[in-house]
């Protein structure tokens, strides 16, 4: 390991093979250049060791973290350079190293395509890859057959993230063509609690919807939000914008539900669904909807309605504002966090393993983790510590998108989740797009109004001032 990387233990740069945890409790920096060539595998060491037994930390943090100073295709440039550089004036002895590297090489970008898929839809980074491929293959044909597996792993990884797109762009259509139909409809047409009206089936539906949505957001995605230049810049779809989106959809859908019932009467039946759905969801462990609905009922066009929360039972609603109560940081909601990760942990069915944190709170987290220090330090070197920790909080939400759905799927409902138009202030719809797409033409219902709210920030809930009319 080169010297300029700094180190608690002078020990580490003398041992080529050391548990991960170790060695990197003991990394504190260094520099661009030093952290690559820790990257880089040789004949007598790897980056991370190859067993089960280990986490490959150092690989998932560095890869993770160093797009915030090196595009991934330079990256895998100087990766493949360093490897492949002669080191003996004698060309043989140098294809005998080049075939003693090459499984580690092999293992090293099985581990980079694994984690990090969307680095491969650079083209300049494929053709890095191609370009070693052909150069491993002059040592032994098999890992030509390797490389190109990993290649084609990627491109299915790739392809259902594609798929997945598609859909997201035809629900915003639906959405819009919804709107169209349901203005014929009578209320009782097109109100939730004609579609469903048991909580316990809706709070698994939501479920279903957030674990889906939390599943495709890459953690590089996470890096992207931290980092406002490279955000403004990047033109590929944001899956976690997507997942933000749905948070603000499902607190307006809530507020858009209770305002346009015409009736008190049924105001306050809607109002009391709503609670038993978000207990449901705090029952499941599901926290990210469950806040997403309190956030609706506690807009303004909702909480002013004062005849119809006298009609209302307000003793679990009263239960779930204390969960989610945002004084002392959240300090109710993070212990219930804790709470649902222990059981997650020790779970003997698929159901008890579920864990959706509530969002915008963790991008918040890790903002202000990324605010607490600088990336650089004042001697140039990366301050890898900080690196350790966003990347240990996004190894453990990687562990929660693994996770699938264990309720089945009701396509009528989540149809209804998904494309029913929510209001405005003005009582438009609101058909959320990505910033890179062109808004879909909104559609008027002159039920009531809701308070005006610009593009929510990530690290926000959304607090409206809704005025209702009817």
């Amino acid at each position: 390991i080169p010297s300029t990387i700094s180190t608690i233990s002078l020990q580490e740069a003398s041992m080529p093979q050391t548990p991960p945890l170790s060695g990197l409790q003991g990394l504190v920096s260094g520099s661009l250049d030093a952290l690559i060539q820790r990257l880089v595998p040789t004949l007598d060491y790897y980056p991370d060791l190859l067993s089960t037994h280990y986490p490959q930390t150092y690989i998932f943090t560095f890869l993770l973290s160093s797009r915030l100073f090196v595009p991934p295709d330079q990256l895998m440039v100087t990766v493949c350079r360093l490897a492949l550089e002669p080191r003996h004036d004698d060309s043989q002895v140098d294809q005998m190293r080049i075939a003693e590297l090459a499984p580690k090489m092999v293992q090293l970008l099985r581990e980079w395509a694994s984690s990090f898929p969307h680095d491969f839809r650079d083209e300049r980074l494929i053709g890095s890859l191609k370009d070693l491929t052909q150069h491993l293959a002059t040592v032994d044909q098999v890992y030509r057959k390797a490389l190109g597996q990993i290649l084609q792993d990627v491109m299915q990884s790739l392809a259902v993230q594609s798929r997945y797109q598609e859909v997201l762009l035809r629900v915003r259509s639906a959405t819009a063509e919804c709107w169209r139909v349901m203005e014929t409809k009578s209320r009782a047409q097109r109100d939730l609690l004609s579609v469903c009206n048991d909580p316990f089936t809706l709070a698994q539906q939501l479920t279903h919807i957030e674990l889906e949505r939390l599943s495709y957001i890459g953690p590089e995605e996470f890096i992207q939000a931290l980092d406002q230049k490279r955000q403004l810049d990047s033109n590929q779809p944001s899956n976690l914008g997507a997942y933000v989106d749905w948070f603000n959809r499902l607190s307006y859908l809530v507020a858009t539900d209770i305002c346009t019932a015409v009736k008190r009467k049924t105001r306050a039946r809607v109002t009391e669904f709503f609670i038993d759905v978000a207990r449901e969801c705090l029952n499941i462990g599901n926290f990210n909807s469950l806040m997403a609905i309190l956030s609706g009922m506690t807009m303004g066009s909702v909480s002013r309605l004062k005849k119809t929360w006298g009609k209302v039972k307000t003793a679990s609603f009263d239960i779930l504002e204390h969960q989610m109560d945002p004084s002392s940081n959240f300090s109710n909601y993070r212990r219930s966090l804790q709470g649902a990760l222990q059981r997650s942990l020790s779970a003997t069915s698929p159901r008890e393993k579920v864990v959706i944190p509530f969002f915008s709170l963790l991008i918040k987290d890790l903002y202000f983790l990324n605010q607490s220090s600088p990336s650089r330090l004042a001697n140039g070197h990366v301050n890898f510590t900080k690196l350790q920790e966003v990347s240990r909080q996004l190894r453990e939400v990687m562990r929660w998108q693994e996770v699938e759905s264990p309720f089945q799927m009701n396509c009528r409902i989540q149809t209804f989740l998904l494309t029913t138009p929510v209001l405005n202030e003005d009582g438009r719809s609101i058909i959320f797009t990505q910033p890179n797409q062109q808004p879909i033409k909104r559609h008027r219902l002159n039920v009531c109004r809701l308070g005006a709210t610009p593009w929510l920030l990530l690290t926000m809930v959304p607090m409206c001032v809704f005025v209702c009319v009817c």
